[in-house]
């Protein structure tokens, strides 16, 4: 038994499963079960457990994946987001690194034990974070020993085969491990919609390598970061609500989104912070609350409480965005034309539904209480 934030894990007496879906709304999957493309995801959800959960607001990678494999929430690990303002030193900067990480993952503990743990990636900025020491992976750029295992060139990180390539790689690497953590992109999900083609032959793929970890005897158990929403006006161009004209040239906009790879996103997403540096607060807030495609305007204590986030790394206001719009710095500070139509994204309360999944029964806990997909490891150890 381990011990971490609070709860208890059991160690794996079998081979263990736990895969972050990346983007995968619940619909995605209901509508893969439903036109038959998942013929093994609807038997683990006719004979194994399925229930829609929670992820963490703000809706994005980087917190989310540090909720699942701390078992706890941002304000314990201290991921807020995919990028933040250090007020200390005045920079913004990525929270990609093991350093900016508090506290110890269920992977590193269970490393701690004798536990022979992987991770696989599909980007390679998630690695520091969760990097549980060796048989750490990403497709992104895969070494050669990952490309070996998988018997494929390394894909392009804008890509369905990278996600693929990260279950490929899982399923190989069950040989010789114990428990993997994979976590996959959500490239497809930005792109495709609920019921299209490529979304369908998509989950179609996905259910087939979930189809090998269950002939391998593997307990598998999947959830996601977030969901995803179209976020586009009629003619389909992003339908943007761009924050900086809004709260004055005294006040900073951080976009928690913000991450290498801006043909997703644009950068461009549900959730945003804003820094006053002697603003005022009332005005500001005002102007916000006032807009088209703002949701909601939060101050810093509430936004933490609520949201249970560390209060030293967000914004004096966090800015939540509208189901059909996203959030933006100005015009001039976003490169939309790699996005063109359609835009989808995240990060808004909108996102937060997710999948909990398992190929096995779950506790009769999981089956009682509202989940989070921070129960997932729980789910997966409770044999």
């Amino acid at each position: 038994m381990i011990k971490l934030h609070g709860r208890e894990y059991r160690i794996p007496q079998s081979k263990t499963v736990v895969i972050c879906l990346d983007g995968s709304d619940p619909r995605y999957v209901d509508d893969a079960i439903d036109c038959g493309a998942a013929p093994t995801l609807a038997r683990w959800r006719s004979e194994g457990f399925y229930k829609v959960g929670e992820a963490w607001v703000p809706t994005f990678t980087n917190p989310n994946n540090l909720s699942i494999v701390t078992g706890a929430p941002p304000r314990v690990h201290g991921i807020s987001g995919n990028f933040y303002l250090d007020e200390s030193t005045g920079e913004a900067r990525p929270l990609s690194g093991a350093s900016d990480v508090r506290g110890e993952t269920v992977l590193t503990k269970l490393v701690e034990r004798g536990v022979e743990v992987a991770v696989v990636t599909a980007k390679k900025k998630l690695l520091a974070m969760l990097d549980p020491g060796k048989n750490a992976f990403s497709a992104e750029n895969a070494v050669k020993e990952a490309t070996d295992l998988v018997g494929r060139p390394a894909p392009d990180v804008y890509s369905a085969d990278c996600s693929l390539f990260v279950l490929d790689l899982t399923v190989a690497l069950l040989d010789r491990v114990t428990l993997v953590y994979a976590s996959t992109t959500d490239y497809v999900q930005h792109k495709h919609d609920v019921g299209s083609s490529g979304a369908r032959d998509f989950y179609q793929a996905i259910d087939a390598r979930l189809a090998k970890l269950d002939a391998l005897g593997a307990r598998v158990v999947l959830t996601a970061d977030h969901g995803m929403n179209a976020k586009t006006k009629s003619d389909g161009t992003p339908r943007v609500t761009y924050l900086e004209p809004l709260v004055g040239p005294q006040a900073r906009v951080i976009l928690p989104i913000t991450d290498p790879y801006v043909v997703h996103h644009g950068a461009l997403g549900g959730a945003a912070m804003v820094y006053l540096n002697g603003a005022d607060a009332r005005a500001v807030t005002a102007a916000l609350e006032a807009a088209d495609g703002v949701e909601a305007v939060l101050d810093r204590a509430t936004a933490a409480s609520k949201f249970e986030l560390p209060i030293d790394r967000i914004g004096d206001l966090m800015v939540l965005g509208t189901k059909g719009a996203v959030l933006g710095r100005s015009a001039e500070a976003h490169d939309l034309s790699a996005v063109g139509l359609g835009l989808r994204s995240h990060g808004a309360l909108h996102e937060r539904h997710v999948p909990i999944i398992s190929n096995r029964p779950a506790p009769a806990w999981a089956k009682a209480r509202a989940l989070r997909n921070s129960d997932a490891f729980a789910i997966a150890l409770d044999q």
